[in-house]
């Protein structure tokens, strides 16, 4: 052990660690879980004088900027064509790993860390050819469900576990899941939240606010279960809201216009998303896929409560009843009852602290070290 730490100690203060991350899509295109961890990664990395980078693609022709501090490489994304590669059930992205893969070519990384399999697969080809690591982020839980959904996913999903030299797990759920289904042991490395960027508030709404920050038009956040729960939260607490992320989907936001109680709000801007967390009284996830939950991490940080399902990776986050409640994933009543014991919760005026010690536990300096001590392990054998 402390051979390891002098390791990860020298390492540090050499300041030359050059790390690329792989992403098939990144800010502003996209802003999911993955995207938001490598920005916060990123920014652990640099403080600590590392060089990060992200090679990452977009629909657009290709550009190289830097981004508070990050290089970021856009490859060109091709479109998927011919049709039938998403007719047939293939991942999303798929056609941009080639040309992630030709950015790895300069050899100028010591390191390089994918977040989604079809780059893990790069990954694990460039580690190949110059025997240089690679870390797989998985960003999910490797179950069935969660290797098997697409065409093909499985067989890939396994390639790039096996190919690549290391690989991470959210959570301790997911840990289980790549022994259970896989075979193998993941590190797990808990995702962190800036605490600069997520301050604690000082101030809510004068009403009851619940805010959910999750996709309207994705069906797996289950998002539609708030709106159906929000007329019964508002018979106990009349003048209760619900503020939903405004989507890009035309159709999915005319789902909810004119739902009494209803709001949708720009929160694409990190410091908006930070008002809105600070200022709600409650922030919720209801959906049932989630390997952790950085979400309501991020609400805690700035003092809400948060209310989350009882599957896989959230009860980690959602640890202890002084930061919110959880609910039966499947059961109606109990999100009616969850959000009603949070609202309490934030009346408390020991919640607000209560809440930000728990994010303080898992920030990203946490996060930054975690995978520092993982590269100094890699890099050294």
């Amino acid at each position: 052990m402390e051979e390891r730490r002098r390791a990860l100690e020298a390492l540090a203060l050499s300041g030359a660690l050059r790390v690329a991350f792989l992403n098939p899509c990144f800010w502003p295109e996209v802003r999911r879980g993955s995207e938001r961890m490598i920005r916060e990664l990123s920014d652990g990395l640099l403080r600590r004088g590392h060089q990060p980078r992200l090679i990452t693609s977009h629909p657009g022709r290709p550009t190289r900027t830097t981004e508070d501090g990050l290089e970021i490489i856009r490859n060109w994304r091709p479109p998927p064509s011919p049709r039938w590669l998403l007719q047939h059930g293939f991942e999303d992205y798929v056609t941009h790993a080639p040309l992630s893969y030709l950015s790895l070519r300069d050899c100028s990384d010591d390191l390089v860390q994918a977040h989604f399999v079809t780059d893990a697969l790069a990954a694990a080809r460039h580690t190949r050819r110059t025997g240089r690591p690679s870390v797989f982020a998985f960003m999910g839980v490797p179950d069935r469900v969660g290797i098997s959904s697409r065409r093909l996913q499985e067989g890939w999903t396994r390639r790039a576990v096996a190919g690549c030299t290391a690989v991470t797990a959210l959570s301790r759920c997911a840990g289980d899941a790549f022994r259970r289904h896989l075979g193998i042991e993941a590190r797990v490395i808990e995702p962190g939240v800036n605490l600069a960027s997520f301050p604690l508030g000082d101030r809510r709404t004068a009403e009851p606010t619940v805010f959910c920050g999750a996709d309207l038009g994705e069906p797996r956040k289950r998002v539609a279960l708030l709106v159906d729960a929000l007329p019964r939260v508002r018979r106990e607490r009349p003048g209760a809201t619900l503020l939903l992320s405004r989507p890009r989907d035309r159709a999915a936001a005319r789902a909810v216009e004119g739902v009494d109680g209803v709001e949708l709000v720009d929160v694409d801007d990190r410091a908006a998303l930070a008002r809105a967390y600070a200022t709600s009284w409650v922030s919720a996830l209801p959906s049932v896929g989630e390997a952790f939950g950085l979400v309501l991490l991020e609400a805690m940080a700035c003092g809400t409560p948060v209310v989350g399902s009882d599957v896989l990776g959230i009860p980690e986050v959602v640890d202890r009843p002084e930061v919110g409640r959880l609910f039966a994933a499947d059961d109606r009543d109990d999100l009616v009852r969850a959000l009603l014991g949070a609202i309490e919760l934030a009346e408390d005026p020991s919640t607000r602290a209560a809440c930000r010690a728990r994010a303080e536990a898992l920030s990203t300096e946490r996060c930054a070290d975690r995978y520092l001590e993982l590269y100094t392990e890699l890099l050294t054998r």
